[in-house]
């Protein structure tokens, strides 16, 4: 400065900020090149000029998933995997079906939140929140709950018919992990899953065959 004083660092660095912030170039949208890595921070764009109005457009929701399995439920995401045209735009959509005496077991997204509308048929759902409380609900035909990012949630079908629900999330890549499958469902020795989950050898054997699980 002219009166031999110096800048303090946090001004220039927001001078800096303010500076880069108003000569950024803004993107319309950055479709994921799912050729290309995943990174924490979203897919790299695709060049513009291979952009196409496909992108932007996912018609898997519209298609019963298929619930002929141990959970009695399905899954179909709409994810940056499947629908590049959410590429940072921090949201995603799934389709959740549901067969009579179906669960979708306790699991967390740890990416995102989630919103869920019924649409058909009636559903158990809740969650568990990192102090250990539960807030849980049946929820009819045009009911929407929301499950806070990272928390444990499950969804039931508590009625006699196929539920289905639609899903929103807050990112384009939300995560799934399963509580049962990540406890019985790979090669962790089952001494160490009965030390943390207090279960009896008996009981985590059972769990890993039911499940696919080893060791």
């Amino acid at each position: 400065m002219a009166d031999g004083r110096t800048t303090p660092p946090c001004v220039f660095l927001s001078l800096l900020l303010l500076l880069s912030a108003a000569n950024g170039l803004v993107q319309d949208f950055c479709v994921g090149e799912l050729s290309s890595s995943d990174t924490p921070a979203g897919y790299p764009c695709k060049e513009v000029s291979t952009v196409t109005c496909d992108d932007f457009v996912f018609t898997g929701l519209g298609v019963p998933g298929d619930t002929s399995n141990l959970i009695k439920a399905a899954v179909t995401p709409a994810f940056v995997s499947q629908f590049p045209g959410v590429n940072g735009l921090g949201m995603s959509a799934a389709r959740l079906d549901i067969a009579p005496d179906g669960v979708v077991p306790l699991h967390t997204h740890p990416g995102g939140s989630e919103l869920l509308f019924v649409i058909e048929g009636t559903i158990c759902a809740g969650f568990i929140s990192s102090a250990n409380d539960v807030y849980f609900t049946t929820l009819n035909k045009g009911d929407t709950m929301v499950f806070p990012q990272g928390q444990l949630h499950f969804q039931i079908n508590a009625g006699d018919v196929n539920a289905v629900a639609f899903v929103s999330f807050s990112s384009p890549n939300p995560g799934l992990q399963i509580t049962a499958f990540a406890l019985f469902a790979n090669s962790l020795p089952s001494p160490l899953v009965e030390k943390v989950t207090f279960l009896d050898d008996e009981q985590v054997k059972k769990l890993k065959k039911v499940l696919g699980g080893s060791g």
